[in-house]
């Protein structure tokens, strides 16, 4: 796996904090800092997400992928799938996640709760790298909603 960054910015505009990251599967994701008020050349201009957002949004969606894919081999008739994750980071540097929560909404046609449960467990202790990694500093916690279609 492999992932080229290059910042986007130049050090005489006001976007000095972009970046494009190309991946090696071929996609692109932009991110960009916070505005700076007080150092316009230090911040970014709010064009795209943090690149703290991007590691949260990769880590709901290793998670994400990994509950669908279990429900799915267990033949469950899952029709949607989305987590919600909210954290907290460490106040100073380096400013770690210290707390992560995921918050899973299963859709689907007669799934018990106790295989949504097995699922994001599973994820959680064997599958997903980035939550696995993520726990090194945070604490995650797990909640879901089923809902039946």
């Amino acid at each position: 796996m492999e992932c080229t960054v290059s910042w986007t910015g130049d050090a005489g505009t006001r976007s000095a904090m972009g970046f494009v990251a190309e991946t090696g599967s071929g996609h692109v994701l932009m991110m960009d800092g916070a505005p700076d008020a007080t150092k316009p050349e230090n911040g970014g201009q709010n064009l795209a997400a943090r690149p703290m957002e991007t590691v949260l949004a990769g880590t709901g969606g290793c998670t994400a992928y990994d509950v669908v894919l279990i429900l799915k081999r267990g033949r469950h008739r899952v029709e949607r799938c989305s987590v919600k994750l909210t954290s907290e980071r460490a106040e100073k540097d380096p400013k770690v996640f210290t707390k992560i929560h995921m918050h899973f909404t299963v859709a689907g046609k007669a799934i018990p709760a106790s295989a949504v449960e097995r699922a994001i467990a599973l994820s959680h202790e064997t599958y997903c790298s980035a939550s696995i990694m993520l726990a090194k500093t945070a604490e995650i916690t797990t909640s879901f909603d089923l809902i039946e279609t």
